[in-house]
């Protein structure tokens, strides 16, 4: 069976793919490593993916997991990168975020006690619905490493990409409201797709990471 890497997104950890059926594969989940002083996304991202030894993997990113497939196919054409609820480019981040982070840094004031206080913004933009899913969301973002956090939101502002690597496949949701659809130009939809989508409609995202997988298998 072959190996699939997953990398979740900013504020998460490998519970956010539990809802998934992974049964087409053997998933092996990538954990975030702390960053290195002043290290880009991308530099961050083949130090994380360098446990990876087969030429031809194929990764799937969430969110900020995406924007590190997407550097790691950069690096390694013969990667496929599958990403969900991200942006290939630095051009489909919208322009309005990336300039609140870089003159308005305010996440640089990011705290455990601010982040419960905004807690109830913070899953609404996620799409979070039911209790279950607001529950685990709280308990993976009060448990991320605060300096990680603003390291991850830093490195996002300063991304600077252009190109869109032919080996980078990206299903997005419509209704993302984190990175709005209108500004993301995917390969694949989902109607009615949250930021989170893979907890929200995991049946859609699994039947269609099977098939992108096994075509690439």
């Amino acid at each position: 069976m072959k190996k699939v890497y997953f990398i979740s997104g900013l504020g998460a950890d490998r519970r956010v793919f539990e809802f998934l059926d992974l049964s087409f594969c053997e998933p092996v989940f990538l954990d975030w490593i702390p960053p290195q002083r002043n290290e880009t996304l991308g530099e961050y991202a083949r130090r994380l993916c360098a446990p990876i030894s087969e030429p031809d993997a194929t990764i799937v990113g969430l969110s900020l997991g995406g924007m590190m497939a997407s550097e790691v196919a950069r690096a390694f054409p013969e990667t496929q990168a599958i990403i969900i609820s991200s942006i290939k480019t630095s051009k489909e981040f919208p322009s309005y975020l990336r300039f609140l982070l870089k003159y308005l840094p305010l996440y640089k004031l990011t705290t455990r006690s601010l982040l419960l206080k905004i807690m109830p913004v913070i899953l609404w933009f996620l799409g979070a619905k039911t209790e279950s899913q607001k529950a685990l969301l709280r308990d993976v973002v009060l448990k991320t490493d605060i300096a990680f956090i603003k390291w991850s939101i830093s490195a996002i502002a300063n991304w600077k990409r252009d190109d869109v690597p032919a080996n980078v496949i990206h299903i997005h949701g419509t209704a993302d409201r984190i990175l709005p659809y209108k500004f993301a130009h995917p390969h694949h939809t989902i109607p009615d797709g949250e930021h989170l989508m893979i907890k929200t409609k995991p049946a859609e995202v699994s039947a269609m990471l099977k098939q992108l997988c096994t075509r690439h298998g």
